[in-house]
């Protein structure tokens, strides 16, 4: 038996609904708006993060001095806005104007190139100057448009990943963490005067870190001796990667997430950091989002009710953590690079359109209301985030599954029941597993290797989230729980 108690823990803001959007310069396109329309309508998501992508902006006229052309990113951020989305803003991409180095350019992507033919240019600027420069521009014109009031609630960053050489100083050793570390304070201490010549209201963070522990002291360190602003500390949080997967050294596992926070606390708190807001401004089970089954078979979980289930247990680990996360935004890259439905990308939406069981995940968590509440469960396997809100509603999200989300559970009956007298209130229940709100699996049981428009229509209706019973509080409040299920249980009034 689960048993909902009356205790209530604490407040606790959602850090769970938010996303990184990738690629950005599909936000102007209609298959980016699709999403993102879809996204804010269900609630789906709070808060996107997007990168600046200066070098659609910056340029030189023939007298060498930079101007701005703000249209495109103006096109992007109004439709962010009109939909209501929380901004987190990446401030990168190197144009090549200021570059000290035009050649040093990566794709970050499956193809030969970004999205749009476009490349990154891995370069630091030729002058720190001219990257506050470009900062403070940006900075500026971004107050101007949507105001300081909506601007400081944003968060704004330094680049993205300068520890690895997909995104900064490609010519280097992938080793050489120290050697990008002292580039890129350099770059930081200019963002931090460009963007404080603005308004020193506006919240601003870095170092934006992929995963490469050495950089981190570096960067503390001189963000110390130089007395810079840092509002938060931004982290990237994988559980594995498509390499760890094939050569069984990085199994899925949730516990992998707080294994590499360790990792950064350890050093975040020696540097004496340990108060400053904590930001994951990219997490996944898996890193690569633009690999797929073709890199790693064990990938096809991104379709399935494993990432799910993955996804409720992530909420309930960092709920029960010592350090609770601002923000946590789930990767969705890849997203352009699909050919066919069910291929394993990193992403809430087949080819089609069809939902994925992780996207209905996140409708059902962000009907979690503020108040967590307590719970007593008798199964180590169980994990449960009960909550309330102000109108007295619960919400409570469950989902069963094992260290390495195997199939070695046995399907089992639990009642939950609740400490107050919920007699006369409505009981709501939603699922996803197997069978349920799970378009792959229901796929999969065709046989069929390409469907055909009825084969889709019906594979966008098994995606559409609806509830699988509705009951009186008077009667049991009984779950049918497999391997990886997860179950939103809501009770109104």
């Amino acid at each position: 038996m689960i048993r909902i108690t009356e205790n209530r823990i604490r407040k606790q803001q959602n850090f769970w609904n938010h996303c990184l959007f990738h690629p950005t310069d599909a936000v102007e396109d209609a298959w980016g708006k699709r999403i993102l329309d879809r996204m804010s309508e269900d609630g789906a998501i709070q808060t996107v993060r997007i990168y600046t992508m200066f070098e659609d902006i910056v340029y030189r006229d023939e007298d060498g001095k930079l101007l701005y052309d703000f249209r495109v990113n103006d096109l992007r951020l109004d439709y962010l806005v009109e939909k209501g989305y929380d901004l987190i803003l990446a401030y990168g991409g190197m144009p090549d104007c200021i570059a000290r180095n035009t050649h040093a350019k990566t794709s970050v992507s499956k193809g030969k190139t970004r999205y749009k033919g476009k490349l990154w240019n891995t370069s630091p600027p030729s002058d720190p100057a001219l990257w506050e420069e470009i900062c403070y521009e940006y900075t500026k014109h971004i107050v101007e448009r949507y105001g300081i009031e909506r601007v400081s609630s944003w968060h704004c960053q330094c680049f993205n990943e300068p520890d690895i050489a997909s995104f900064f100083m490609a010519e280097l050793p992938r080793e050489a963490s120290v050697e990008r570390a002292v580039e890129y304070c350099k770059m930081y201490e200019a963002f931090e005067h460009g963007v404080r010549r603005v308004s020193d209201r506006i919240c601003i963070g870095g170092p934006t870190l992929a995963h490469r522990y050495a950089f981190l002291p570096t960067f503390l360190d001189y963000v110390k001796e130089k007395n810079l602003k840092l509002d938060y500390l931004a982290l990237h949080n994988y559980g594995t990667s498509p390499t760890k997967l094939n050569d069984g050294t990085g199994r899925l596992c949730v516990a992998n997430h707080l294994a590499r926070e360790k990792e950064y606390m350890d050093i975040i708190e020696e540097k004496g950091f340990g108060d400053v807001e904590l930001v994951y401004d990219e997490w996944g089970a898996s890193s690569h989002g633009f690999h797929n089954m073709e890199e790693s078979p064990a990938l096809i979980f991104r379709e399935t009710e494993v990432y799910a289930a993955y996804y409720a247990k992530v909420i309930h680990t960092f709920l029960h953590n010592k350090r609770v996360p601002s923000k946590m935004l789930l990767c969705l890259s890849g997203q352009h690079e699909m050919v066919t439905d069910f291929s394993g990308f990193r992403n809430f939406f087949t080819l089609n359109f069809i939902k994925k069981p992780i996207y209905n995940a996140f409708i059902l968590a962000s009907k979690l209301g503020e108040d967590l509440m307590g719970a007593e469960i008798d199964d180590k396997n169980i994990f449960v985030v009960p909550t309330k809100n102000a109108k007295g509603d619960y919400a409570v999200l469950l989902s069963y599954s094992s260290e390495y989300f195997e199939e070695d559970l046995p399907a089992k009956q639990e009642t939950v029941c609740f400490a107050e007298d919920v007699r006369g209130k409505t009981v709501t229940l939603y699922c996803i597993d197997k069978n349920t709100t799970n378009p792959y699996r229901l796929y999969e049981k065709t046989g069929v290797e390409e469907p055909d428009k009825a084969l889709i229509a019906k594979l966008r209706e098994e995606g559409n989230l609806k509830s699988v019973a509705v009951q009186k509080g008077d009667e049991p409040i009984c779950l049918n729980l497999t391997a990886n299920c997860t179950y939103l249980i809501t009770i109104t009034e």
